[in-house]
């Protein structure tokens, strides 16, 4: 789905940090809502939340960086993984592409690996960050399962082997969601077709050797009472790749936090309970802007 179909008009920036550059779509209008995507091969600021643009842009003047890595931003080498991790490289250009834009303090929402930012931003840059909004995030999350999960391992194994194929983006798309009839073969195909960069594929290989080598995500649960900004976490019951029994930890230490489960539903709650996260998320974030 493109931007034209749902009669959205993005504005398209890239911002060229120390690091390198960084791709952000930008529409609507409003307190600045900055959209963190999750880490899956192919994903980006639009294709994670394209089909969320219509609603909050006539709140929220919506910012999608395409996250170090991934969509059309620049690619961490292995040198850069070797000396920070992904978590890092993305905080450090994300605040940079915001001073660029001239953007000082926004509300944060993430999902996933984009939720491992977002945790990360509003720790080390608290006074920045007016509401934070998380979905399942990385490194926040302490499970009591084995890990990786079975929504991780399937993320992993999708580019190796014989390589991407759309019957292997197919098993990875049933993972991430409770109900895989929602999701047809148009939605395969074009995530499968951006999976396809070759770019990408080289950075996701070094970034699956830097996870395994640093033991996964950055610890970053160990200073959750850092963050200062009211926070919604948004959870599915029957989520995969970050379960929900992980989220205990987060619902202790934040100190202002409400909690928000969906019963079938997995790791994309986005997509699979679109309407009430729409709701949810646009009345949060407007207590902190009335």
């Amino acid at each position: 789905m493109t931007d034209t179909d749902l009669d959205i008009e993005l504005e398209q920036h890239r911002v060229s940090t120390s690091i390198g550059e960084i791709a952000v779509a930008e529409t609507g209008q409003g307190p600045v809502l900055v959209m963190l995507h999750g880490g899956g091969p192919g994903a980006s600021g639009i294709s994670n939340y394209h089909q969320n643009l219509a609603e909050l842009a006539q709140r929220f003047r919506v910012l999608l960086p395409d996250q170090p890595g991934f969509g059309d931003s620049y690619r961490p080498t292995e040198q850069d993984l070797a000396e920070r991790s992904i978590t890092e490289i993305t905080t450090d250009a994300l605040f940079q592409a915001l001073d660029l834009l001239g953007v000082d303090t926004f509300h944060l929402l993430g999902n996933s690996l984009g939720g491992a930012a977002a945790l990360a931003m509003a720790q080390q840059r608290p006074e920045r960050v007016t509401r934070l909004v998380l979905m399942a995030p990385g490194g926040g999350w302490l499970p009591f399962g084995p890990t990786p999960t079975e929504g991780q391992k399937e993320m992993f194994r999708y580019y190796n082997g014989t390589g991407p194929s759309e019957k292997k983006m197919g098993a990875f798309i049933r993972t991430m969601v409770f109900d895989h009839k929602q999701f047809g073969p148009d939605v395969i195909k074009a995530r499968y077709e951006a999976s396809l960069d070759e770019s990408h594929i080289a950075f996701y290989h070094l970034y699956n050797a830097a996870f395994a080598r640093r033991g996964g995500m950055d610890p970053l649960w160990r200073d959750l009472h850092r963050i200062k900004a009211p926070t919604l976490l948004l959870w599915g019951r029957d989520d995969r790749t970050i379960t929900l029994d992980g989220a205990q930890l987060m619902l202790k230490q934040i100190r202002d936090v409400q909690f928000h489960v969906f019963s079938r539903c997995g790791h994309w709650v986005q997509l699979e309970r679109r309407r009430e996260f729409e709701r949810l998320v646009g009345d949060f974030l407007a207590e902190g802007t009335s």
